[in-house]
């Protein structure tokens, strides 16, 4: 067993999952693929690949997901716990950089809005709809963290085991920001890493409404108890 495991998520990401697992395999990482009834093959294929996967019945969520890929990483002693997309927006390449910093800091966000932070082939409304989810998080709450919707992530087990996961209710991106603040309310020293991210090129965005307002929703709330001081 490696010291690090990477958690993907999936549905629907048979097209575009294939060379990021090929990437995988060349680094001392294990693999783990969290997939909620993807019913394009994705998790069959996967399993053709030698990777482990989880397969849930129906699409259960984002952070539903992660809450299950990470207690599984926990229980199993991994020291570094890895997220990552399946659609390619995430580079190994970024990764083995990331990797480099493990031990500076409990949690290293592969970050966007960083100094050379990049982003290649958004649409200007997916790029404002960032910046203003950052912001307004930032701004109600303080995290000090320049991208905490970021979904490339290392974690220390030593933080994730302090962090009672099975608690976080969000399952947008959201998801993000929840764990960052859960992780800053935990005393974790967070660092930001500069990484090229890329605009998936096959499939579908998972990005809706529904995820948008769910963020509003709780990220205003969790506002009004940190000023009534809960």
């Amino acid at each position: 067993m490696n010291k690090s495991i990477v958690v993907i998520p999936t549905y629907n990401e048979i097209e575009s999952i294939g060379s990021l697992l090929d990437e995988l395999a060349k680094l001392d990482v294990d693999v783990l693929v969290i997939d909620d009834g993807s019913p394009d093959g994705t998790a069959q294929y996967c399993g053709a690949h030698g990777v482990e996967v989880i397969e849930r019945r129906n699409k259960q969520g984002l952070g539903s997901a992660y809450r299950a890929g990470f207690s599984i990483a926990l229980d199993r002693g991994y020291e570094n716990i890895i997220e990552m997309d399946a659609d390619g927006s995430h580079q190994v390449s970024d990764l083995i950089k990331m990797m480099e910093w493990i031990g500076s800091a409990d949690l290293l966000i592969g970050s966007r809005w960083v100094a050379d932070g990049q982003i290649a082939n958004w649409s200007k409304f997916r790029e404002y709809l960032s910046k203003a989810a950052n912001t307004y998080a930032n701004l109600v709450l303080s995290l000090g963290v320049a991208d905490t919707t970021a979904g490339f992530r290392i974690y220390s087990s030593e933080l994730l085991a302090k962090m009672d996961i099975q608690t976080i209710a969000s399952e947008g991106y959201c998801f993000q920001i929840e764990m960052t603040r859960r992780a800053l309310a935990r005393g974790a020293v967070i660092a930001e890493i500069p990484i090229v991210f890329i605009e998936r090129e096959h499939g579908v965005s998972k990005m809706s409404f529904s995820i948008a307002l769910e963020a509003v929703l709780r990220i205003t709330a969790w506002g009004l108890l940190r000023i009534i001081g809960r």
